[in-house]
């Protein structure tokens, strides 16, 4: 896919973290870049930063996509290019037992659904709504019409304790790529997934260095964090190369997380 002012993209999470990043890198080739968000102050800034335009976006929500892609396409055209970076975790066990008194509790169905929402429905909500804008569009000259690049975790293969509902969000982005990437295939529009280890995002901002120095040496090698601008070089490379299609790639530094 060729890039450059004549192409709009629209990043979820694009406020912050892999999506800012990728935002960035979008936005440096020339792309028009929409930010989906939900953090105003931030995904301003961002917009302002490169050039762009925020929208403030709820993915769990279908008229609040509607309205973010309906303000993204009068602002710059209907989008070639989309890359899913909104998402979220917690960690609860499936059932624990009470050290204080003993009682024992599960984990509780709201909160297992509400990971779910965002991580695999959002995702694929924005995928469906996105492909079928992107199908009115005329394929590049290299045929492309569209690229999509949605982000999984290490979880979704190497789930740790407490990550049952974070696992099963991330192992189902997983799952749907290469059958979206099918469904789609007749329109030119290419479908990826990049699962990313750890990473130096705003989720461990408040992390105490010795923990992330732990976590760091904890990668086989590189021995640090994953930089977001490492994750926007894949994703770039998975929207520029037209071969790149129906893929779910690791971007871990060769971990494999334990247990705990």
């Amino acid at each position: 896919m060729k890039l450059d002012n004549t192409v709009a993209a629209v990043v979820t999470g694009g406020a912050s973290g892999l999506g800012a990043a990728t935002a960035r890198a979008l936005a440096a080739k020339g792309v028009k870049v929409a930010i989906f968000d939900l953090q105003e102050e931030k995904g301003k800034a961002m917009a302002a930063e490169i050039g762009g335009i925020f929208c403030e976006v709820n993915v769990t929500d279908d008229a609040s996509v509607d309205a973010g892609f309906a303000k993204a396409r009068e602002a710059h055209g209907q989008e070639r290019i989309l890359v899913n970076c909104a998402g979220t975790g917690n960690a609860i066990k499936t059932a624990s037992r009470s050290k204080e008194d003993g009682s024992i509790k599960h984990f509780p169905l709201d909160a297992f659904n509400w990971i779910v929402q965002i991580n695999l429905v959002g995702t694929f909500r924005c995928i469906a709504k996105s492909a079928a804008g992107m199908m009115t569009l005329d394929p590049q000259e290299d045929g492309d019409r569209g690229a999509i690049v949605n982000t999984a975790s290490v979880a979704a293969e190497d789930g740790q304790i407490g990550q049952a509902a974070y696992s099963a969000s991330k192992g189902g982005v997983v799952g749907m790529t290469l059958p979206i990437a099918r469904d789609l295939s007749s329109e030119n529009i290419r479908v990826n997934t990049i699962l990313p280890g750890i990473f130096n995002t705003p989720l461990l901002a408040a992390a105490p260095q010795p923990v992330k120095d732990a976590l760091g040496a904890s990668v086989p090698y590189p021995k640090r964090l994953g930089d977001p601008a490492e994750y926007a070089k894949l994703a770039m490379a998975m929207i520029e190369n037209g071969y790149f299609n129906g893929e779910d790639v690791r971007l871990d530094g060769a971990i494999r997380m334990a247990p705990r």
